[in-house]
């Protein structure tokens, strides 16, 4: 095993057990309270049956559960045929959606590093060179060159072709692509403008539609089971509106508050999307959707229409031709119902699945234009339209801003103006808005709950994310009386949220809570007459 600090991009192709090994004293350190001995999990080596496998020699961790080892020398030709087939493919184009920013982040890396310092993972990771967002980079340039470039071909190493390209260099790249969020700090901050973050999704996209290579939880049981029943949760249509059902008369009983879900409404202003997932995980969203848009007296409407009433598209992380799948479904959805818009809830990448993906796969006379549903959340507040009483909400909320939705779509100001009118202790993290750091959960992360690659998440991935949950909460984190909340205005943000709380023991320990930003504006409504937090009920 190598020394992390001796690590090179031509090692990719070496035949060690394992490349690098993550030890919890070479981590970030955490901030107060966690940073006392035993206050953190321990990482734990894969276990033997795994190594035989799948493709633990990366880093001990395994992100792709489809990704097996060859059982022939025949098997393993085809498997590195096949990849380089695909990499040939990226560069042409067929692949026009993202030829020419793939090329430029490609040809005009300057090798600065300033994208480093700028990645979490890498960051959390105590700098490890693996993890360095320009190292898989150049390993993609060095099969292209060695495999691809006359000069290559012919000088090798002298040219930096200097890699061996196996079954096990290309796996390793594979799953070297899942330790990526696809959070695009990176791009941001890169003086040219470059962006490694595309390289790993071509990498990741290469594995999909090259090899038919994904993780499950993204494809199997993600997409396609998405294609086939409506959502990517299985929630067909029947158990849906059963679902709905369910939460108007719990509404009912809880709060007093006669809901009523319209479905399937022709010629509504709104179509509202959310993650299917909200209606099993969090059904509390939904409903203070649904009690926010009648207070307001919208004209809104959701869809039972297959795949109308689940705005995920996990396509975009790893398969192009399942995300125009997808996406051309929800605007048919929306267009059979005749709305003028469709209003994404609290989805950070179905944001931009809907506003800029699907906008590029649809034509025009398939369109439906794609909004937000945080600016008609500040509307609402602006405008008086509902009552808020903030002192409903007076204990310390700071924000985790979604990268789809902030950094990569630039909807930063509303969710704030709302904080800041309704949470009186309303805490920033640092840093935050456009500079914010990723979850951890991000690019399919935090629905991939198999064999150990949480312990990769919740350690590495969303450590940056906890260390700024520290930080916003320093002063009261320890008073365990004062409930303290994460506003994570997305799904999959909450869903790593509460990996990362269950990881550390935080809730039960600290009284650390989280939810979305809804959930905070109707605990504050002044008809409400009791907490719509169960944390606040005495």
């Amino acid at each position: 095993m190598l020394n992390q600090k001796d690590l090179r991009p031509k090692d990719l192709g070496r035949s060690d057990e394992q490349l690098i090994k993550l030890e919890s004293n070479q981590l970030m350190p955490l901030l107060p309270p966690y940073d006392k001995p035993g206050m953190e999990p321990a990482l734990t080596d894969p276990k033997p049956a795994w190594r035989e496998k799948y493709c633990t020699s990366l880093d001990g961790y395994v992100g792709i559960d489809t990704l097996t080892r060859p059982k022939t020398k025949e098997e393993e030709d085809e498997f590195v045929r096949k990849f380089l087939t695909g990499l040939e493919k990226i560069f042409s184009d067929a692949n026009n959606g993202v030829l020419q920013p793939l090329l430029l982040s490609f040809n005009y890396c300057a090798k600065c590093d300033t994208c480093s310092a700028a990645c979490h993972i890498y960051e959390a990771s105590g700098k490890n060179e693996l993890y360095r967002p320009i190292f898989r980079s150049e390993v993609l340039r060095k099969i292209v060159k060695k495999y691809f470039t006359t000069s290559g071909k012919l000088l090798g190493g002298f040219v930096g072709a200097d890699i061996d390209v196996n079954w096990e260099t290309i796996a390793r790249l594979g799953e070297l692509a899942y330790r990526c969020n696809l959070c695009r700090r990176c791009a941001q901050t890169c003086p040219l403008g470059l962006d490694n973050a595309i390289l790993s999704k071509e990498i990741r996209k290469i594995f999909s539609q090259e090899l038919g290579i994904a993780p499950t939880p993204l494809h199997a049981k993600g997409t396609v089971n998405q294609l086939t029943t409506g959502s990517s949760t299985g929630l067909a249509k029947p158990a849906f509106l059963d679902t709905l059902e369910f939460l108007e008369e719990d509404t009912e009983e809880k709060f007093g508050i006669k809901l009523k879900f319209p479905v399937d409404k022709k010629g509504a202003d709104i179509l509202l999307f959310h993650n299917a997932g909200e209606f099993i995980a969090w059904p509390e969203n939904p409903v203070a959707f649904a009690i926010l848009f009648d207070a307001a007296g919208l004209n809104w409407t959701l869809s039972s229409d297959i795949i109308g009433y689940d705005s995920v598209n996990y396509g975009i992380w790893y398969d192009d031709a399942m995300a125009k799948k997808v996406a051309l479904m929800q605007m048919k959805a929306a267009k059979d119902l005749g709305v003028n818009r469709m209003v994404m809830a609290e989805c950070g990448h179905a944001h931009k699945a809907s506003a800029v993906v699907a906008d590029r796969m649809a034509l025009s006379d398939m369109k439906v234009p794609v909004e937000s549903c945080l600016p008609i959340l500040w509307e609402m507040v602006k405008n008086k339209t509902i009552k808020f009483d903030p002192s409903k909400n007076n204990f310390p909320v700071t924000l985790h801003d979604p990268c789809n939705v902030v950094r990569q779509m630039g909807i930063v100001q509303p969710q704030r103006d709302v904080l800041k009118a309704i949470c009186p202790q309303f805490r920033e993290m640092t840093p935050h808005g456009v500079e914010n750091y990723c979850c951890g959960g991000g690019s399919g992360f935090a629905i991939m709950n198999y064999l150990n690659f949480p312990q990769f998440r919740d350690s590495v991935a969303s450590r940056m994310k906890f260390n700024q949950i520290l930080g916003a909460f320093q002063g009261v984190m320890e008073n365990t009386s004062i409930p303290k909340y994460i506003c994570a205005p997305c799904s999959n943000c909450k869903g790593a949220m509460r990996a990362i709380l269950e990881h550390y023991d935080a809730t039960e320990k600290f009284n650390l809570q989280y939810g979305g930003l809804v959930e905070l504006m109707v605990n504050a409504m002044v008809s409400l007459k009791k907490p719509f937090f169960e944390f606040l009920e005495e």
